[in-house]
């Protein structure tokens, strides 16, 4: 959809019959299977410069404005704070011993989370499709400074203004400056300006966002490397949060 609308992005190939993804029946059961072209370019070397994240912020603003024209009949679960804040807790909880205060810590930032963001509006054009996963590690750009954008395997309904908070939650932990984190809002804005309350929403979307992206790793590590899954682990993401939590933290 966003191809045929003329969006950079890395659209699925259809098959000679016209679909987008292929099942496959593997041991585990059905899996599947979609072919994408190479996106053209790089990613940004030694991460996003002030104008990659203006354009990237670009981008997102008019992905999300050129999808409230899109319809589903997908029964996707959508970006609500019942899927990333709520589910999330509970899949920590099941793999990590919680001491007393540490869960008591973790369940404060989520009660003050869901109550900072109770007023976000739930319609358009502030509810839409989002794509997810924005940072620079989901985009290519090529020497003329040319972007492509990938990796829609989180997207779903949700709030736009989630999808800055992600772009924030993950250019905080790979250290991009503020004047490029700021970049890449004033890009989003030229495009299409953020209400006051979105704003003040940014820092609690942005915990939000660090929680479920906390939740999709230890899901994965519980397949791949339980090793890692040890106290250290934990208390170290736990005081990240609680940094991400801080009234005086300035994301711009």
């Amino acid at each position: 959809f966003l191809a045929q609308h003329q969006l950079p992005v890395a659209a699925p190939l259809p098959t000679l019959e016209g679909r987008l993804a292929v099942p496959i029946q593997a041991l585990e059961g059905c899996r599947y299977a979609t072919l994408f072209p190479q996106a053209p370019g790089t990613v940004a070397i030694g991460d996003l410069n002030i104008n990659q994240s203006w354009l990237l912020g670009e981008i997102v603003a008019n992905i999300h404005r050129t999808a409230q024209a899109f319809r589903s009949r997908s029964k996707r679960q959508p970006l609500s704070l019942t899927h990333l804040l709520d589910e999330s807790l509970t899949n920590l909880a099941a793999v990590w011993p919680l001491a007393q205060p540490e869960w008591q810590s973790l369940r404060n930032i989520s009660i003050q989370i869901q109550q900072q963001l109770q007023a976000l509006p739930t319609d358009a054009p502030y509810w839409g499709i989002c794509w997810g996963d924005p940072h620079s590690g989901n985009v290519h750009f090529t020497e003329a400074n040319q972007p492509t954008l990938f990796d829609f395997d989180q997207c779903g309904f949700g709030w736009r203004a989630f999808d800055i908070a992600k772009f924030l939650q993950v250019a905080s932990q790979t250290g991009l400056s503020r004047q490029v984190r700021a970049a890449f809002l004033k890009g989003y804005q030229a495009i299409t300006p953020l209400t006051p309350l979105e704003l003040e929403s940014l820092p609690s979307l942005t915990q939000t966002a660090y929680l479920w992206s906390w939740a999709i790793q230890v899901n994965h590590l519980q397949r791949q490397d339980c090793s890692r899954l040890d106290p250290h682990y934990f208390a170290k993401r736990l005081e990240r949060l609680r940094y991400l939590a801080c009234p005086d933290l300035a994301l711009f």
